[in-house]
């Protein structure tokens, strides 16, 4: 039987991240998960993966507080030896004009999308490096390609979070370690529940599939890029929008 791999999840309590971590889990891999307050989600994530035949944990960190992002990897390394795959999904959104916009909800968002994944890389490619292999893929966004009126915060951060993904490509390829992003277009997620239904059928309207994504797709996409069938990919963005964007 081959050894379990590691997995971490950031922002794993529920949507795109919940389907992340149960997509891992499985007698193969043990999954680790943060969350920000919403226990109910977590254990919702962590029933589910029961439910499934694997494991998925859940702890309460900040992603954007280094030292207890340490501690969390620290935990898992003292538990398990090994980390093998990050997934940098952990995000947030306070939507607004630009000439509006308060420097709180730019730094608010910015720290959870950019900095927080920048902290957790940095932990997680230390471990790597010893290694000598693991994969990080990055969570971003197609408004990080295309751009977005009314999200210039979540904008910047999602092609900031493209960035990163080149630079570490090339800063960590040496060590077979792989650095890629998924970037998701519309998703049917909590977040984009409460958009009114004219919003959500001009969205529509602009995929050339005529659907919306799921979590479920971008989870496909991840997993690969955690494969070792994605051995020879790295500073790669998987653009996941049903034609959305090109």
């Amino acid at each position: 039987m081959p050894e379990q791999r590691t997995i971490i999840v950031t922002g794993g309590s529920k949507g795109i991240g919940r389907a992340i971590c149960l997509r891992f889990a499985g007698p193969d891999a043990r999954v680790y998960f943060n969350y920000g307050a919403d226990d109910q989600s977590a254990i919702g994530t962590e029933t589910l993966a029961r439910e499934a035949g694997g494991t998925a944990v859940g702890r309460r960190v900040d992603v954007t507080a280094e030292a207890d992002v340490k501690a969390f990897f620290d935990e898992i390394a003292a538990e398990t030896g090994r980390l093998d795959v990050l997934v940098n999904n952990a995000g947030s959104a306070r939507d607004g004009l630009l000439v509006r916009m308060k420097s709180t909800d730019w730094d608010a968002v910015v720290d959870t999308n950019l900095k927080g994944a920048f902290i957790c890389a940095k932990i997680a490619a230390k471990v790597m490096l010893k290694q000598r292999k693991g994969r990080i893929i990055n969570i971003s966004s197609v408004v990080g390609a295309s751009g977005n009126p009314g999200q210039a915060n979540y904008v910047a951060a999602k092609a900031g979070l493209i960035g990163l993904t080149k630079a570490m490509a090339k800063e960590l390829a040496s060590r077979n370690i792989t650095v890629n992003a998924v970037a998701p277009g519309y998703v049917e997620t909590d977040m984009t529940a409460g958009l009114p239904e004219k919003a959500r059928e001009a969205m529509l309207s602009q995929i050339p599939l005529g659907r919306a994504g799921t979590p479920g797709d971008v989870a496909a996409a991840t997993a690969f890029l955690a494969s070792e069938d994605a051995a020879y990919i790295t500073g790669h963005v998987i653009h996941v929008n049903g034609g959305m964007y090109m």
